[in-house]
């Protein structure tokens, strides 16, 4: 009963740690997409400039689909180097190359029955490409140095900061697993464009830091608050 309460409460601290704040129109319209979104198993590709809060996206999808109860996996594709992105994906059993020395699952097997989000996909290899594409496909995978294939039971939900569309034009994006990923595109608007946010931002990131180093509640006085709205934030919600 306890370690069932402690799971209820550090659930909520997760859910208000990575709640969307603000009520803007830019950002009502995220929402709706959210709503409407979050229900199917349809994959969801999120557009948006670095910063803007597309893991939040993410996670609410997540948090308001039907596989809310299963695993919700996150992969930053740009920080996984290429000769290692496979072996994190799909898994590998042992000996299948050099320094294997046990079998790993991979990130699309966790996510069974959950949601896997993969974070900035547009830096993703070809070749990688291809095999997250035949999942979305098969929902079966293979891990590494195995010829045993793997039923999965998968939502795939993406994130990207590139124009995908351009990708593809250069050739190094895939045209067959954008129409994949983009059943369901949702544009996460930059913070220039939702200006409106940025007083309610401001109180909550102030209060959220007072509360976790115990310090008194700050204030803002209404010249400080007009000169952080007209700030360029270039580096949008994160900065």
């Amino acid at each position: 009963r306890r370690l069932r309460a402690e799971n209820r409460t550090l659930r909520k601290d997760q859910e208000k740690k990575h709640q969307i704040v603000g009520d803007s129109p830019g950002l009502n319209g995220v929402r709706a997409a959210i709503e409407k979104a979050a229900p199917t198993n349809a994959t969801v590709l999120i557009w948006g400039e670095s910063g803007v809060g597309k893991e939040l996206v993410a996670r609410s999808v997540h948090r308001e689909s039907l596989r809310r109860d299963g695993a919700f996996v996150q992969v930053n594709c740009a920080a996984i180097p290429d000769e290692l992105i496979e072996s994190e994906l799909f898994g590998h059993e042992k000996g299948s190359f050099t320094g294997a020395s046990d079998r790993q699952i991979g990130k699309f097997e966790q996510a069974d029955k959950g949601t896997i989000f993969l974070d900035e996909i547009g830096d993703m290899s070809l070749k990688t490409q291809a095999k997250v594409l035949r999942v979305l496909q098969e929902q079966e995978l293979e891990r590494l140095g195995s010829n045993r294939l793997i039923k999965v039971d998968v939502r795939v939900i993406a994130a990207t900061n590139k124009d995908l569309e351009q990708e593809i034009t250069k050739g190094t994006f895939r045209e067959d697993l954008f129409y994949r990923l983009n059943v369901v595109p949702i544009w996460v608007p930059p913070l220039r464009e939702r200006r409106d946010d940025i007083p309610v931002l401001v109180r909550h990131f102030a209060d959220s830091f007072s509360r976790e180093n115990n310090f008194r509640r700050k204030t803002f006085t209404a010249a400080a608050m007009e000169r952080l709205r007209q700030h360029a934030w270039r580096g949008n919600i994160r900065e």
